[in-house]
């Protein structure tokens, strides 16, 4: 068979059931080749929110999602969803075509070197050539994003190569030498935890997404149930930890819970669980590590100490380590630390006062209109901390752009996720800004009948931006968002309801009316220019 045959019967072996991507000359053999198969193709109308409603799919359905682009700039505009994958961790598989094998290096229409390009931000790509290569390649594309640290991996294949004939002959099992991720935990490393833990007077647990891997959650669950500890989160663990857990406070970080803050400044042992301590987590670790004993779990070694030194280092899968450390202790609880904490569990109400509408006002009656199992995905910007603050959905999905902090990643990622949970609820919630970086996939979400919900956050301003260039320099500059269109107008030419909210009083009759129907529906809700992501009393904390 041809290698753009065998492409597709490799996918099929993978239990590929959706890809999403954009056709283009060097990738049609491939695209010829799938119009004879099962695998659902989801027409994008940007490569970048290929690559977006990949990870999406990818982080609801516990799968490696699949993108697809053709050469040149169809694979650049890849590159953004990319990097977003693998600094947020997430496993896809990415195709691209590239221009006739003879012709690489000569600078031809629509040549770019794409496994050059994504090099520093890609776990592995493979260029290649030679026909007999390709269900190997394919093979060990998904085994290296899947397994050890998951990320993006991406097969380029030349025009010409794709044409050719091969041998289709898909490996049941792959080994690579070089590459052999870690899975359990040392046991002398795990002996060391333990009796570090059981010596502890103010220990914390903090869980970061490494929490969302298969089995984690539920050695999670039996870590707590042995191991009474308060426990935070970073922005990517929201919703790893339950929300009837009793000694829960919340996010930390710049944009966090003061409560949750405290409690990580006051605690004498740190049990860091699947994240990777960046700075919007922890901005100075080198001051907050100096007084307490740090226990680091990650599977991937090179993440241990790089942003907080680890006193007790942990390498391999979370969920094996921790029902490994969870067999090494009886039950422990710590009452007076809980007791303290409990002076820490208080949040401060809203200070919004005006005649806009509240954000967070909105989202928790937002969340309150959820069914169990929702998914939200938030954009970037201001709107992102305020969904991220407010989110709580009984085993819920809060999904966005943790690492890379990627404008316009909440519509694609949103469909990728209802796409591979159609059962499922599932909301984009954008700011102004960043919807309409990604807006024309509501003709994806027309053309699919995916009935996403969308929340558009408008106040003619990159609020984010606006803040922090009045704090820094005491004027703004270039985040006047005039000649933005009318987006209920919007929406209504692509076939969809639209509704507008302006006062708090408004905001229970607007949700009745975005959630009346099963498809996709707009809600903008309008809220002031000079709205602040955090409330007063944090703003300085």
């Amino acid at each position: 068979m041809k290698v753009c045959e065998a492409m597709v019967k490799c996918l099929e072996a993978e239990g590929v059931l959706d890809i999403f991507g954009y056709p283009g000359a060097a990738i049609c053999p491939f695209y010829d080749a799938l119009s004879r198969s099962s695998i659902r193709h989801i027409l994008v109308r940007s490569e970048q929110n290929a690559a977006h409603a990949a990870s999406g799919y990818s982080r609801v359905s516990g799968k490696c999602g699949v993108c697809v682009a053709t050469s040149g700039p169809g694979a650049t505009n890849l590159i953004s969803g990319i990097a977003s994958a693998y600094m947020d961790s997430i496993p896809i598989v990415v195709l691209t075509g590239q221009v006739d094998s003879s012709l690489l290096g000569r600078d031809v229409f629509q040549e770019v070197d794409i496994t050059g390009a994504v090099e520093p931000f890609i776990k592995h790509s493979f260029l290649v050539k030679d026909p007999a290569r390709i269900c190997r390649a394919i093979k060990e594309a998904f085994y290296i994003a899947s397994t050890g640290r998951p990320g993006p991996v991406l097969v380029d294949v030349p025009v010409d190569v794709q044409e050719r004939e091969t041998r289709f002959s898909y490996p049941a099992e792959i080994q690579i030498r070089s590459y052999r991720p870690s899975s359990k935990g040392h046991a002398g490393q795990i002996r060391r935890a333990a009796e570090a833990l059981r010596y502890a007077d103010r220990p914390l647990l903090c869980v970061g997404g490494g929490a969302f891997a298969p089995g984690a959650g539920e050695a999670l669950d039996r870590f707590l149930s042995k191991v009474r500890l308060p426990v935070v989160h970073t922005m990517m663990g929201i919703g790893a930890v339950p929300q009837t857990a009793p000694l829960k406070l919340g996010m930390i970080g710049v944009h966090g819970e003061r409560g949750a803050n405290l409690a990580l400044n006051r605690a004498d042992l740190l049990l860091l669980a699947g994240t990777r301590v960046a700075d919007r987590s922890i901005p100075q670790p080198e001051l907050l590590s100096h007084d307490k004993k740090v226990i680091h779990i990650d599977i991937d070694p090179a993440e241990i100490g790089k942003n907080i030194p680890a006193d007790i280092p942990i390498v391999g899968d979370l969920g094996l380590v921790l029902d490994q450390l969870t067999a090494e202790l009886s039950h422990l609880s710590f009452r007076d630390w809980e007791h303290e904490i409990g002076f820490y569990q208080h949040r401060a109400p809203s200070a919004h006062a005006g005649d806009w509408t509240d954000p967070a006002l909105f989202l928790r009656e937002l969340c309150r209109r959820l069914e169990p199992g929702a998914i939200l995905a938030a954009d970037v910007g201001q709107n992102q901390i305020w969904a991220a603050r407010q989110f709580q959905v009984p085993f819920g999905r809060f999904l966005t752009s943790g690492g890379m902090g990627t404008m316009g990643y909440a519509i694609p990622a949103a469909l990728g996720a209802k796409i591979a949970a159609p059962e499922r609820q599932a909301v984009a919630v954008c700011g102004d800004g960043s919807f309409q970086m990604s807006m024309m996939e509501l003709a994806t979400l027309r053309q699919h009948g995916a009935g996403v919900k969308l929340i558009v956050f408008s106040n003619n301003r990159l609020g984010m931006v606006r803040e922090f260039q009045q704090r820094q320099y005491g004027r703004t500059e270039a985040v006047a968002l005039d000649g933005s269109p009318d987006f209920l107008t919007i929406a209504a030419a692509y076939g969809f309801p639209a509704f507008r909210v302006e006062r708090d009083a408004e905001i229970p009759a607007a949700l009745d009316a975005l959630f009346r129907g099963e498809g996709t529906a707009l809600l903008e809700v309008r809220v002031s220019p000079d709205e602040p992501t955090l409330p007063p009393e944090l703003v300085e904390f």
